[in-house]
């Protein structure tokens, strides 16, 4: 307990002996979690307005007039057994016209029968992506004289969250590369000052788990203290830009995440990875001075 106390103490005393460059270490650490932690959250930001998008975005399968409503009813087994439909559900004319009318002036309807409208099914699909696909074969479906999908739409909207979570796992990629580099460098810099120390250390008999714990340890906090307070940037960021946007023109289209939803998994992963990449940063820099 005695050895454990001591190197824990030179862990924490060699921050603040190398104050500046544990201060780049801990900056470098939050700026690369800051950008990191941003595009991730835009990322399940779009992922959930796909999932939302889903839920509204619906197929619209119109049966042929020559169908009687009993008829246009049988179809819907048909439907349900379509790759990729999730539910379908059954409009009457009747109720096609209500709709209509709740949308838009009521005057518009007032010499308009029931009987110009079609029957139809609301259909929603599981994967957004094969809406596409999914509109094809429902126009297979013997009965159903067209489907109506926003096919453009949807396909852009995935494209666009694809691109955006490519350049998201690029740029945490690099971030993450970048964050070691600095980090092993900074600590590199603190152990060249102490190479004879360590030499001498290694000639009488210190083991080289006794000599790297502190580095690790300098390592873990520093990663540790760049996670937390980043995690504290990120809040406060996110919470601003969301007040901002609920707030603006664009509350009535986009729907965003509470930081609330994402606060422990993000607090968490910032922790991680600071922490991983402090460890191993230290790790990795008094690799060379240990073989003596």
């Amino acid at each position: 307990m005695n050895r454990f106390c001591y190197l824990l103490k030179q862990g924490v005393k060699n921050i603040f002996t190398h104050g500046f460059m544990s201060f780049a270490s801990i900056t470098i650490i939050i700026a690369c979690l800051l950008i990191m932690g941003s595009f991730s959250l835009l990322t399940l930001n779009i992922d959930a307005m796909i999932d939302e998008m889903q839920n509204q975005n619906n197929v619209l399968a119109y049966i042929d007039e020559s169908l009687s409503e009993s008829e246009a009813r049988a179809l819907e087994s048909k439907i349900l057994a379509v790759d990729n439909v999730a539910t379908a559900e059954f409009v009457t004319r009747e109720e096609a016209m209500e709709n209509f009318e709740s949308d838009y002036d009521e005057n518009l309807f007032e010499n308009i029968d029931p009987t110009v409208f079609r029957h139809r099914f609301v259909i929603t699909l599981d994967d957004l992506s094969l809406m596409k696909e999914t509109q094809a074969a429902l126009r297979n479906v013997k009965g159903v004289a067209s489907v109506t999908a926003h096919v453009d739409y949807a396909e852009k909207f995935i494209s666009f969250r694809n691109i955006v979570s490519i350049v998201s796992l690029i740029l945490i990629v690099i971030l993450i590369i970048v964050s070691l580099f600095i980090m092993t460098n900074t600590i590199k810099l603190a152990t060249f000052g102490r190479r004879e120390e360590i030499a001498i250390m290694k000639m009488v008999g210190a083991t080289n788990a006794f000599i790297r714990l502190p580095f690790v340890i300098e390592g873990l906090v520093l990663g540790a203290v760049g996670g937390g307070i980043t995690y504290l940037l990120q809040w406060g960021l996110y919470s601003v830009l969301t007040d901002k946007i609920m707030s603006g023109m664009a509350s009535g289209i986009i729907d965003v995440l509470p930081f609330s939803a994402v606060a422990l998994p993000v607090l968490i992963v910032f922790l991680a990875v600071g922490i991983l990449v402090g460890v191993f940063g230290g790790l990795n820099a008094i690799r060379n001075y240990l073989k003596v």
